[in-house]
């Protein structure tokens, strides 16, 4: 996989092409990535090889005034001193609602594919490259690692769940927000569950957890509630909360047991 930008002729043309891309932003978006992108080659010049931008800023799952704008950045070599110059623009970019950005090398995303073959998955379903070469187009993942990785993700969730609860003490805002995040994350992980049937990847929460329920078989109606719940930047009622907490436990601790079957059975 080559992610550094060509010379010459090649180099001028490419990057016309992203600066081009950018234009198919919202607008939300564009102005923050823009900003972004000219204070890195600013900050970084030749070691910037590529920045894409990933996740809900390309969907309609983006919230304009609560939702953050993440991006991965591709670099030609990794220093303390580039981190430095990073953390230096860190008040300029939460004030435009961009995430501190996820920095990589080539080389560590070509040695990480196996271990984040789930992230690295939605990541190719689902980014727009804004300057350089495309770091993710290439990437081929093994399907017994991404359905290793789900059974860990999901395993690990049900812990997350309990031990939540417990420290919650019984206070629904406070288990609002743990159900909140694991709706989040469950979006990802049932992408890549799709992703092992050989099923087509919607690219937003609600019509991949649609179609991850319709395959994997199961009640999808305490997930739909979160994730609305988050789409409209609204919390649950109180009232709610418990139901809602069992219903999402569930879903869980079926996808652990259905991913785990997919290794036993030979289907991943």
């Amino acid at each position: 996989m080559n992610i550094s930008p060509a010379g010459g002729v090649t180099e001028v043309t490419e990057n016309t092409e992203r600066k081009d891309a950018t234009l198919s932003l919202r607008e939300e978006v564009r102005g923050p990535v823009a900003f972004l992108l000219s204070r890195l080659k600013e900050d970084l010049g030749e070691n910037l090889s590529s920045l894409s931008v990933v996740g809900s800023a390309l969907t309609r799952d983006f919230h304009p005034k609560h939702s953050d704008i993440n991006t991965v950045l591709v670099v030609g070599r990794r220093s303390h001193e580039l981190l430095k110059r990073l953390a230096s623009r860190g008040r300029e970019m939460g004030r435009r609602r961009l995430r501190a950005p996820l920095v990589m090398t080539a080389e560590y995303i070509e040695r990480s594919a196996d271990v984040f073959g789930v992230e690295f998955l939605d990541f190719q379903l689902n980014h727009l490259v804004v300057h350089g070469s495309d770091p993710f187009a290439d990437l081929r993942f093994e399907k017994e690692d991404v359905r290793l990785q789900c059974e860990r993700e999901l395993k690990a969730a049900l812990i997350t769940l309990r031990q939540g609860y417990i420290r919650a003490l019984g206070k629904p805002r406070i288990v609002a927000g743990l159900l909140t995040a694991c709706a989040v994350e469950l979006a990802v992980l049932l992408r890549a569950m799709l992703w092992l049937n050989d099923v087509d990847r919607p690219r937003e929460a609600l019509p991949t957890l649609e179609a991850a329920a319709g395959k994997l078989g199961f009640d999808a109606e305490a997930v739909r509630r979160m994730m609305t719940l988050k789409l409209e930047h609204a919390q649950p009622q109180a009232d709610e909360i418990e139901t809602l907490f069992e219903g999402i436990y569930q879903v869980v601790d079926h996808l652990s047991r259905t991913v785990d079957a997919f290794g036993k059975v030979g289907d991943a």
